[in-house]
């Protein structure tokens, strides 16, 4: 399982890096950036995304 981000979808609001209980979401130059290494795929970040743009796969 993984978490995908497609950066054309992504408006970089970042309310997806407020919610991210490990801190494994970042916004960088513009763009939101995952640290896998501290994902947990819980979910929380897909399930607020207003546009759609992040997904775990499975």
């Amino acid at each position: 399982m993984s978490l995908e981000l497609n950066q054309e979808k992504c408006l970089a609001c970042g309310g997806c890096v407020s919610l991210c209980p490990k801190d494994a979401l970042e916004i960088k130059n513009g763009e939101l950036t995952i640290n896998h290494d501290k994902c947990v795929k819980c979910g929380t970040c897909v399930k607020f995304c207003p546009v759609k743009a992040l997904k775990i796969n499975k």
